[in-house]
């Protein structure tokens, strides 16, 4: 391990820093283009917001739901790399239940681990309106892809 190595992982130790570190580094990703905020993050628990306008909408004049799944997917992944920290995970795959349509508005997700075993973790997520509406549910399975040593 370098010495840049070393102080980056020292730095980021604190879980507060980490997710500092991860805010950063979202904003110019995909995370960011969809408007997605943390409000409340642990390791295993995540739970994020975004606020949809007209650029998240479909022909319809509801939230796209690609938007949809993507909150669930970011949320279950921060979930994850908060308890998996010197780990990288992927999505394996994802399932999607759509249950209501939401307007442009305030949206939440919470996800959550429910499972893991060996290199393989599983999650849940739900999107809820600003009106607490359940809008999807969503369940993920993410794949440990570090290399051991």
């Amino acid at each position: 391990m370098s010495v840049e190595e070393g102080y980056e992982q020292q730095r980021y130790a604190e879980p507060s820093n980490f997710l500092a570190m991860l805010a950063e580094r979202a904003e110019d990703s995909f995370w960011g283009e969809l408007g997605c905020e943390v409000i409340h993050a642990e390791a295993g628990k995540a739970i994020i917001g975004m606020e949809a306008d007209r650029r998240h909408l479909n022909l319809l004049g509801i939230v796209h739901g690609g938007v949809l799944m993507s909150l669930l997917d970011n949320a279950m992944g921060l979930a994850i790399m908060l308890a998996c920290r010197d780990e990288k995970t992927v999505t394996a795959t994802m399932n999607t239940h759509f249950l209501e349509n939401a307007k442009a508005g305030r949206l939440r997700c919470e996800g959550e681990i429910i499972h893991r075993i060996g290199r393989t973790i599983t999650l849940q997520a739900f999107v809820k309106d600003e009106d607490d509406r359940l809008i999807a549910w969503g369940s993920g399975t993410y794949r440990i892809v570090t290399k051991t040593k």
